[in-house]
């Protein structure tokens, strides 16, 4: 397990674009073997901004990377944060609390909080926009909004006291958990389901992508339900009546452009449509 973190530590920025371009490769063939849905889409064409916002998110968290490395080893140094304060437990176990708590920092209190301030709702807005959710729509994120999960996994490393070798096997762990869980596969609901009660599942995380509210304020997760489950934002709802998007934002066209993409935080504010639950 220490031979296991270890390498975490130090792990190559080669290996990491290997996960990168591997998960994405794999995903994107297994979407042509159990679809979800059929798009009627021309699929590279689609791809197109959303790689391009992939790579403008690997682009800032490589120029930030030295915060975080700074950072995990000054909560060390200083036995600083939740981990270190804790008593003695075995390694496997101070993993797993380690990737529990940095996915509550670094991705449902980012993304709780996205959905919940306006100004930073219009940033966000980048990614909900797509219209035929696939595995290339998992980094599909605005570059203020990199810079903003970034800023909340940092707090994560403060506030957790992780070392390096956590932040990175946590951002790796997120990285695939978000290629699966955007991916347009269709596994079978009872497996889907029993997976959604401790990670988060495909059909559960697509709820989240229903184009009206309250479904778009659900589901917030992104490796582990849990924290859904506990502060009352899990929400349910038939995968075949799903519709992707957002109601106050239907222009496919201007929302698969990357040019009006990088404008959207600054266009008008528009309140989504509420609906009932039952709907």
């Amino acid at each position: 397990m220490q031979t296991f973190l270890n390498y975490f530590e130090t792990i190559p920025s080669s290996h990491r674009s290997i996960i990168l371009v591997g998960g994405l490769a794999f995903f994107w063939l297994l979407e042509g073997a159990v679809p979800l849905f059929k798009f009627n889409y021309k699929k590279w064409e689609h791809a197109a901004p959303n790689i391009f916002f992939t790579l403008t998110t690997v682009v800032i968290n490589f120029a930030l990377a030295f915060l975080l490395l700074n950072s995990a080893d000054w909560v060390m140094a200083n036995d600083f944060g939740i981990l270190n304060w804790l008593p003695e437990m075995p390694l496997w176990l101070y993993i797993i609390l380690g990737v529990f708590l940095m996915d509550f920092f670094g991705a449902y209190l980012a993304h709780f909080v996205e959905h919940k301030v306006p100004m930073l709702w219009m940033v966000h807005l980048v990614h909900h926009s797509d219209h035929k959710v696939d595995t290339t729509t998992a980094n599909r994120h605005h570059p203020l909004e990199s810079v903003i999960r970034f800023m909340f996994t940092l707090l994560g490393v403060f506030v957790i006291g992780a070392p390096i070798g956590i932040v990175m096997l946590y951002q790796s762990m997120s990285l695939v958990a978000t290629q699966f869980t955007h991916a347009n596969i269709k596994l079978p609901k009872s497996v889907d389901k029993i997976m959604s009660y401790v990670l988060v599942s495909p059909d559960m995380h697509k709820v989240h992508h229903h184009y009206m509210l309250p479904y778009t304020d659900s589901n917030y997760g992104n490796i582990f339900s849990v924290w859904d489950r506990l502060l009352g934002t899990y929400m349910d709802f038939d995968r075949e009546k799903l519709i992707y998007g957002v109601d106050v934002f239907p222009d496919e066209k201007a929302n698969g452009n990357i040019k009006e993409l990088l404008k959207q935080p600054f266009k008008k504010y528009e309140r989504p449509t509420i609906i009932s639950e039952k709907d």
